[in-house]
């Protein structure tokens, strides 16, 4: 399968994922991003039983960078899990979206040597203009005039994308499906730092007691929950697929699909649940989200040329 329609299917797996962790956060289901991100990264720990299927020991050096991504990779959800807790989905990924091939091309070009021809870097600029376009708070009559979780979002992007790199240069020196099992303890690890933090320790430790709720509330929440992580999970392992495959900085640039996907899941959900998708109705913030939608597409198909 071509590396672009991998990478396409995995963001839209990881749209619904995202659509999922907007529902959990802001109803409350789960009341502290910290709680999200430990238990998401506890649950990649099912990389154990993929040791059969191509483990093996890496060097000292790529077993640390292995660890770092992975860890890297954790905090770089949390920072998202913040972001989708203060904003719109639809906004805050178009922003990650952004920022990730921008900071992956910078970083691919100086440790991969990887480059795009003209007609792809144009394509990338489009995706990253797109993404800023929609950032912004129409109409801009305040003194703040990026939306709630903005930096955040920044944050995010930036973590991201130094994963993304990383995990194409382990991947170009160790198989796939062992630099995926390596860099997932490390995201395993990465949730288990989370308990360093005092704050989070307690929220954390606090939310052992839902376990013995017998609420169907609760049992709801659970199975939404390793849904979401499923989705998430495959579409992990898509995308990194998709990266081994081919250009590190396209495929990230493809993440801008990932949005568009969520902007209409995000307009349907809004009907059935407004208080928790305050998705903006109006003629100008669909306007906005329009174009951007337009100039993302003419990214996606200038990135596929």
């Amino acid at each position: 399968m071509n590396y672009i329609v991998l990478a396409t299917v995995a963001y839209f797996m990881v749209a619904l994922e995202v659509i999922l962790d907007k529902f959990l956060l802001s109803s409350k289901r789960i009341s502290h991003p910290a709680i999200y991100a430990f238990y998401s990264g506890l649950l990649t720990a099912f990389v154990f039983f993929m040791v059969p299927f191509g483990f093996h020991t890496m060097t000292p050096y790529f077993a640390m960078v292995s660890i770092v991504t992975g860890i890297i990779f954790t905090y770089g959800f949390l920072t998202l899990f913040f972001a989708i807790n203060k904003s719109e989905a639809s906004r805050v990924m178009p922003v990650v979206g952004a920022v990730v091939p921008l900071v992956t091309f910078v970083l691919s070009g100086s440790l991969l040597s990887e480059y795009l021809n003209g007609v792809q870097l144009a394509g990338v600029l489009a995706l990253i203009a797109g993404g800023l376009l929609i950032s912004f708070d129409f109409p801009l009559k305040n003194k703040k005039k990026f939306f709630h979780g903005f930096y955040y979002s920044i944050l995010a992007g930036i973590l991201f994308a130094i994963e993304v790199t990383s995990f194409k240069y382990l991947s170009d020196n160790y198989t796939f499906a062992n630099v995926f099992i390596w860099t997932r303890w490390g995201v395993t690890l990465g949730a288990l730092s989370l308990l360093l933090i005092p704050h989070w320790r307690k929220v954390i430790l606090n939310s052992f007691g839902s376990f013995k709720n017998t609420k169907k509330e609760h049992h709801q929440t659970g199975g939404l929950f390793i849904l979401n992580k499923v989705l998430g999970g495959a579409g992990s392992i898509l995308t990194k697929k998709a990266i081994t495959l081919g250009s590190a900085t396209v495929v990230s640039a493809l993440v801008s699909t990932e949005y568009v996907f969520i902007l209409l899941i995000g307009l349907v959900m809004s009907f059935h649940f407004p208080r928790i998708f305050q998705e903006k109705e109006d003629v100008l913030g669909i306007t906005q989200k329009i174009v951007s939608i337009l100039i993302i597409s003419l990214g996606v198909v200038l990135i596929s040329r």
